[in-house]
């Protein structure tokens, strides 16, 4: 099952899952670019989050309005839906209006191949960036081993080139895949002084010992954090 968490509250672009797109809100444009993978659903702390859904026919969990991240968001509303422990569940953030249907449905397929094995707690997916895009600190870094196991993720340049020119850096596309099972064991961990400098959720993972798998993809997609996001990619997608 695909879940999008949708808070309201942005601090930098308030009510931005309702902008406009080509006259759909985002977050239903987000749902519709996804909903050919398998079925979707919405979990969100708004009321009108959730009668615009049914609008469109899709969806909507009314979730508590505490929660610090979009994980937790997924969970409660996973929870709600009884979903059972070997489901799949994929986190496509509710600002990711013009997502490539191929990029997600590498991740699905990636968390059922990986669904057993223990170790592996979430799975994500990156893309092939350059040496100037790796400067921007909004861009997060992944480094991974031979086997596509994520070893860190950082708004940092990794890795650093010392001695000569790199670029063949990994930007982070943050897509998450779960069992039930392991969504709720995610939930359940004590958050970590790594993910709280970086502000990066799924550092949690990697801090207490568990792994984060990898897969490459090709997407031209970009979340929408501004007001001034939303106007480049109406130019850019000629909407």
């Amino acid at each position: 099952m695909i879940i999008i968490p949708a808070r309201i509250g942005s601090s930098r672009f308030p009510n931005k899952v309702l902008a406009d797109i080509g006259g759909m809100p985002m977050v239903i444009r987000t749902a519709k670019a996804v909903e050919g993978i398998d079925k979707v659903a919405i979990a969100t702390d708004s009321h009108d989050v959730v009668e615009m859904a049914k609008e469109y026919g899709i969806e909507a969990i009314m979730t508590s309005t505490e929660h610090h991240s979009g994980t937790d968001r997924i969970y409660e509303a996973a929870e709600k839906l009884g979903l059972a422990d070997d489901e799949i569940i994929v986190n496509v953030q509710g600002d990711e209006p013009f997502i490539e249907e191929e990029v997600v449905q590498a991740v699905f397929d990636l968390t059922k191949t990986n669904a057993s094995k223990d170790a592996i707690m979430m799975n994500s997916c990156y893309k092939r960036i350059n040496n100037p895009e790796a400067d921007d600190p909004n861009i997060v870094k992944v480094v991974t081993d031979d086997n596509g196991i994520a070893l860190y993720f950082s708004r940092a340049k990794v890795p650093y080139p010392r001695d000569h020119h790199f670029d063949e850096y990994k930007g982070h596309i943050g897509i998450y895949g779960f069992t039930k099972k392991s969504l709720a064991s995610f939930c359940k961990l004590e958050a970590s002084p790594l993910e709280d400098i970086e502000k990066l959720e799924q550092l949690r993972t990697l801090y207490h010992g568990y792994e984060v798998a990898m897969v490459e993809v090709e997407t031209e997609s970009f979340g929408i954090d501004t007001p001034e996001d939303l106007e480049q990619a109406l130019k850019k997608y000629q909407i």
